[in-house]
């Protein structure tokens, strides 16, 4: 049977584990010790060292168990290891402390940043986080467009629809009164045919009268038409007597 760890001594105190990655849903504030102390450069650090954002087995402090300031860059450079170093200030609002891995004093591998804005300590997303949230964002704003637009196509295309609907009902309808009252009419006229007495015949034409045949009714307008054309001249042959020059 396995005997259980033996329990911690009582000098040592259990570390607390250490920070996660991903923690840009968190956010620090202490209100009594900004009431307390001011923030700036030098006392920037202690206050973050309150925040769940720091690890207590970083380089920074190993620096302060021994009374020297955290944020000593020529002592940090002399180790290796995580570390947190004071990367941008704006006193009294703004303190962006970065989070890095010291290899050796000139090589550096940055992990995360975190920014203290008005005495609220953030942790700053990663650049892959921010691309993949603003895509996803776009995306659900795209697609919800698409889908208004397309409810909006079909109410445009049933409105349509039922207009030329009505219209091909109206049309139909307007042709089948008027199929009715032609045959209203129709009915109306015959009718009045029946009705009315037949026409009489012409009268006839008086005694000795001949009636022109169709030859005869031409005549006169071929003779009009002779009579309105001018006589044919021969331009060489009709010129009048010629004249002859007289010679002396």
């Amino acid at each position: 049977m396995a005997l259980p760890p033996p329990p911690p001594g009582d000098g040592a105190a259990a570390l607390p584990p250490p920070p996660g990655t991903d923690m840009t849903g968190i956010c620090f504030r202490d209100q009594l010790w900004l009431n307390t102390y001011p923030l700036d450069r030098n006392l920037v650090f202690d206050y973050f060292a309150l925040s769940p954002f720091y690890d207590i087995t970083c380089n920074n402090e190993s620096l302060r168990s021994r009374q020297i300031h955290p944020l000593d860059m020529s002592q940090l450079m002399m180790m290796t290891g995580m570390e947190y170093v004071l990367s941008e200030v704006m006193e009294p609002h703004l303190f962006v402390m970065r989070k890095q891995r010291r290899s050796n004093s000139d090589k550096v591998e940055h992990l995360l940043a975190y920014y203290i804005l008005d005495g609220s300590i953030y942790q700053a997303p990663l650049l892959g986080n921010v691309f993949a949230s603003r895509i996803s964002r776009t995306m659900h704003h795209i697609s919800k467009a698409f889908s208004i637009a397309c409810s909006k196509l079909e109410k445009i295309g049933n409105a349509e629809t039922e207009s030329d609907a009505a219209a091909s009902e109206s049309k139909t309808q307007k042709e089948a009164v008027d199929f009715k009252e032609l045959i209203r009419i129709d009915k109306i006229l015959m009718t009045l045919q029946k009705k009315l007495p037949p026409a009489p015949p012409p009268p006839p034409y008086p005694e000795g009268y001949v009636p022109p045949s169709a030859s005869e009714e031409k005549a006169p307008d071929d003779l009009l038409a002779s009579e309105a054309l001018p006589p044919v001249i021969d331009p060489i042959i009709d010129q009048g007597p010629a004249k002859r020059p007289r010679f002396q």
